[in-house]
């Protein structure tokens, strides 16, 4: 299998399946895409008749380009992996939260974008409030589901779930955003994550070679 990624450092999309399979053990060949920087993606993309944007997933001749597809494939191929809950209930609050993910909280995408390798500041909107809002309803979820097993993560063992919102972790820690204790519990476990530190290594080897000014958001704390 091959992985299509862009920027580790920005590309949100991107770290999904990428922490996924690594957390999971599942091997993969990455392919890197700076779209800013070439049209590499185009060319793929027009090749193989799928949108210009990463993440893909290459299996054999088939070409799986959307995130949360991804996931399901994944689930499907390695069922020992419990990529999604045993738990019908549990897998159903998942896929709902994990869905959500995947069309809403447009305020914290366009105002934080993910930047992994610099802590900044920036003045926090009402929509952004409204967003930290709801991500701690939706931890508050997790943390009163009937059956949860025990653990670190959003249904005890890291998942599909967990790595959807993957990317939510930096934009919390690195723009200083309070959520929960709950969520700040799961952001530590997350970050501690030896394949989260293996993309944050990998984002900070990326700054002598791609800078995109306007994910610099706010006010430099920490680089």
């Amino acid at each position: 299998m091959k992985l299509c990624v862009g920027y580790k450092n920005y590309s949100s999309w991107s770290l999904r399946p990428w922490i996924a399979m690594k957390v999971k053990g599942i091997a993969f060949e990455e392919l890197f895409f700076p779209f800013y920087h070439d049209d590499s993606l185009n060319q793929f993309a027009a090749e193989h008749k799928t949108p210009a944007q990463v993440p893909q997933l290459i299996v054999g001749e088939q070409v799986i380009w959307d995130s949360l597809a991804i996931m399901e494939y994944l689930h499907e191929t390695y069922p020992d992996q419990h990529f999604w809950p045993e738990d019908k209930q549990l897998r159903t609050l998942a896929r709902c939260a994990a869905a959500e993910m995947h069309s809403s909280f447009q305020a914290i995408r366009s105002e934080c974008p993910m930047n992994c390798r610099q802590q900044r500041r920036i003045e926090v909107s009402k929509e952004v409030q409204a967003v930290l809002k709801r991500l701690a309803e939706i931890w508050a979820l997790f943390e009163q589901a009937p059956n949860k097993p025990a653990g670190e993560f959003l249904v005890g063992e890291f998942g599909a779930v967990d790595a959807m919102y993957a990317p939510v972790m930096w934009r919390v820690r690195n723009y200083g955003l309070n959520v929960s204790p709950a969520f700040e519990r799961w952001a530590q476990a997350m970050y501690a994550l030896p394949a989260m530190q293996d993309w944050l290594a990998g984002a900070r080897t990326e700054a002598n070679t791609y800078v995109l000014e306007h994910y610099h958001m706010g006010t430099l704390l920490e680089e």
